[in-house]
């Protein structure tokens, strides 16, 4: 059982993981962005009774960049800075804190450069707004990759790039309502590897965490871990817990 924010999950997934042990959530961070996007109770009460008297699980997908593990997202570029500017804000603004931070990220910094290869293939190369490699998906306090899935073995990259500064309002609309991927400005691929390359010390958001990597590899761990849920799925992919 892990009791944080979505920052503390992918650690304790990796040791339930590698234990061969379910893992249960209670999310009491800021954002709980992993909780909203598996559907888990959002409130501590309810987490811990699902904890305590959950008999479903679901097998997910374990990420790592350079062999640290996440299970939502990790990003460079606009989503690192804003995770820095609402980092000060949280207190007094909880889940507003994310996006007054984007906003001010949008207003004060500069395109990335960078180039990016899935499974060893060249697939971008210039200025970006933003690089996002997702599990889950979900991230910011609300956004959500479209596209990307928990359990389906892969990861999913959107790169939006560099270009007028007034789009971003659209960009941060669209994911907002998980549509960022049907942007004609927008380049989305699903990889097993994905190779960034960009300057030592980037800043990276890497679960709500921001951290400082240089180029990093990107790698996926299907059916890593199990996830107690609320209740069976109507595919294969939940199971009695025993």
């Amino acid at each position: 059982m892990v009791a944080g924010g979505d920052g503390s999950i992918a650690p304790a997934a990796a040791a339930a993981g590698s234990a061969g042990i379910p893992l249960a959530v209670i999310p009491v961070g800021t954002a709980n962005d992993f909780a909203r996007g598996l559907g888990l109770p959002r409130t501590p009460a309810e987490a811990a009774r699902l904890a305590v008297e959950g008999r479903s699980l679901r097998r997910l997908d374990l990420c790592r960049v350079n062999g640290r593990p996440f299970v939502n997202a990790a990003s460079a570029g606009l989503a690192a800075h804003a995770a820095t500017e609402a980092g000060g804000l949280k207190k007094a603004l909880g889940p507003l804190a994310y996006a007054l931070g984007a906003l001010l990220a949008g207003i004060r910094e500069r395109p990335l450069r960078c180039e990016l290869r899935l499974d060893g293939e060249h697939f971008f190369a210039g200025g970006v707004w933003q690089v996002t490699v997702a599990g889950t998906g979900t991230f910011g306090a609300g956004s959500r990759l479209e596209p990307a899935e928990p359990d389906d073995g892969r990861l999913d990259v959107a790169v939006i790039e560099a270009g007028s500064r007034l789009r971003l309002v659209a960009h941060a609309y669209s994911l907002r309502v998980g549509r960022l991927t049907r942007r004609s400005d927008v380049r989305h691929a699903a990889a097993r590897s994905v190779e960034l390359l960009v300057a030592p010390d980037t800043a990276f958001n890497v679960d709500g965490e921001v951290v400082e990597l240089g180029p990093v590899r990107v790698t996926v761990e299907p059916a890593a871990f199990s996830l107690v849920v609320a209740a069976p799925r109507r595919d294969t992919r939940a199971r009695p817990a025993l």
